[in-house]
């Protein structure tokens, strides 16, 4: 049907053609189509962004009750145990091993009552309280029964105090429960002292047990307060143990140093791993430092003190070689990178400090300058500003060991002691300076110029040697030969800036000609005899007025025509 109506439209128009042509009828022009415009589609409006879901206001009401009231009542309980035995004991009632059975009676009934209710009754925090108060008190009977009444063995103190932490470390884990946590960690990290066990090998054992139990909780559950409580706690006590035991077993105290090393960075380390994130955690990079600090210090003090000096220096050493590995090993892993910058960081300044104590001369320059270097690359690759701070340390350390000990200032007037240590030391900061200019963009110009000042010095001291300086003597031509020498690099400098039109240089060569000038009216003039000081005047002013004629020549006028 729709292809006959289609043939019959056309057959009526072919029709109506022919009649207009037979006609003279001549057929309009079509009219130009108009664009047809549409309406803008309607703006929708803007979504808002979704608010951050508010945090429920803190109910007063809840928090008295539901959490004070029990941790009040706790410590209350306990503080009626501990005053009814002190009046027990001035009143005569109850003997000493009387008053320590009542003491762990009451400990553990308080503690089987608070884990009763929670695991039943709900889990409260009053259960918690319970049971936070029933550990304490074992602790606190514990050491009574050791320390005050010596009723029990300090071996058997241990034992008690072992499995009162692993108790209340087994609840902790199981409730979620950080107060818990702390107190049985901390009694356990503590129960040496706290039974006066002293320094001895059975306790030192003991706590590195405890510690290894505190280490394996901070990783496990994620509790991050638990590195620096524990360093605090049990760091002391390793450093008793290692003092006492220095002279009779050097060899062990040593091991026992980097055997708590190692358990510090794990917890460290291993914290970050387990709770990745982009930047740098003061925590962990607050205890990686002080750890790394006092390890590299006590190492190289327990060899000092027996006059092992190589040992002491080469214990440093390790150390640093010890924080490099590790952040090469980090550095490939899922931990920040800002972390293997730290470690990198540690690791060089252990380095600089370990090869203050082997090397000198150039030799220590050579050290600090490649460090400088590497840790600039490495803050290249982390994106750490920090690396790029400790790159400039050291580099600065070694510019100043240089101008102290291989070319002090006074070198310019009395000469160098040894001319292949000055040249190799300020040759290693110039290279230096241009490789860290290189990999630090921001501080490139700076140190391009530091480079070149370092290469003008020794440029400078070379001529001075070379006219013939001798020590504590002012020698007049090796003073001429400096002012000439610096005013013709001055004016070397200004030329080549203008036919370069390089600003840098000509600003650099003025800076020479004024140094020349400085010291032509300030040096020379005091200290030269008549016939050199004309010829230091001449030879500037010839140098100057050249100076100022190729200036004003060949100066490309810097305003538009």
């Amino acid at each position: 049907m729709e292809a006959s109506v289609e043939a019959r439209l056309t057959s009526i128009e072919n029709r109506l053609l022919v009649i207009e042509r037979t006609l003279g009828v001549e057929r309009p022009a079509p009219r130009p189509q108009q664009p047809r415009i549409y309406p803008p589609p309607p703006q929708q409006p803007a979504q808002p962004r979704a608010a951050r879901p508010a945090r429920d206001p803190v109910d007063l009401e809840e928090l008295l009750g539901g959490r004070v009231l029990g941790w009040v009542g706790g410590v209350a309980v306990v503080l009626a145990a501990v005053f009814f035995l002190a009046m027990a004991i001035r009143n005569g009632w109850i003997d000493e091993p009387t008053r320590v059975v009542l003491a762990f009676a009451a400990s553990a009934v308080l503690t089987a009552v608070g884990v009763w209710l929670y695991e039943t009754k709900g889990r409260t925090q009053a259960a918690r309280a319970a049971v936070a108060a029933g550990i304490a008190a074992f602790y606190a009977s514990n050491a009574a029964a050791t320390a005050l009444y010596h009723l029990v063995m300090p071996v058997a103190g241990l034992v008690v105090a072992g499995m009162t932490g692993a108790i209340a470390t087994a609840l902790a884990v199981r409730w979620r429960s950080v107060e818990i946590a702390g107190l049985g960690l901390i009694g356990a990290l503590l129960a040496p002292v706290l039974v006066g066990a002293g320094t001895s090998t059975s306790s030192l054992v003991f706590m590195t047990l405890a510690l290894c139990a505190t280490v394996g909780v901070l990783l496990w559950q994620r509790w991050g307060w638990l590195a620096a409580l524990a360093y605090v706690l049990s760091a002391p006590q390793a450093a008793s143990w290692i003092v006492e035991e220095r002279h009779t077993r050097l060899g062990l105290a040593l091991l026992v140093t980097g055997a708590f090393w190692l358990l510090y960075v794990v917890a460290a380390l291993g914290y970050e791993l387990r709770v990745p994130t982009a930047k740098l955690r003061v925590s962990s990079a607050s205890l990686l430092f002080v750890n790394a600090s006092l390890t590299a210090l006590a190492g190289w003090a327990l060899l000092d003190d027996v006059g092992n000096d190589q040992g002491a220096t080469a214990w440093v050493i390790a150390v640093a070689a010890a924080h490099a590995a590790l952040a090469f090993v980090v550095g490939r892993g899922r931990i920040s990178n800002q972390i293997a910058a730290l470690l990198v960081a540690v690791g060089a300044a252990l380095g600089a400090a370990g090869l203050q104590l082997a090397l000198s001369g150039p030799a220590l320059v050579a050290g600090w300058t490649a460090e400088a270097v590497v840790l600039a690359w490495v803050s290249l690759r982390a994106a750490d500003r920090r690396g790029q701070f400790a790159s400039l340390v050291l580099l600065g350390a070694a510019a100043l060991h240089v101008l102290a000990f291989e070319a002090p200032p006074n070198a310019l007037a009395y000469g160098v002691d040894s001319v292949a240590h000055a040249v190799v030391a300020l040759m290693l900061v110039v290279a230096a300076a241009l490789i860290v200019g290189a990999l630090i963009v921001e501080l490139e110009r700076p140190l391009w110029y530091t480079a070149a000042t370092a290469g003008v010095y020794l440029c400078s001291v070379l001529v001075v040697q070379a006219a013939g300086a001798r020590p504590e003597v002012v020698e007049q031509h090796s003073q001429l030969a400096l002012s000439a020498f610096w005013a013709a690099l001055g004016f070397a400098g200004l030329v080549a800036g203008l036919v370069r039109d390089r600003r840098p240089l000509r600003l650099a060569g003025l800076a020479l000609l004024g140094l020349a000038v400085g010291k032509v009216f300030v040096v020379d003039l005091a200290a030269l005899a008549s016939l050199w000081r004309v010829a230091s005047f001449l030879l500037l002013g010839l140098l100057l007025l050249a100076g100022a004629f190729a200036y004003q020549r060949m100066r490309k006028d810097p305003r538009p025509s």
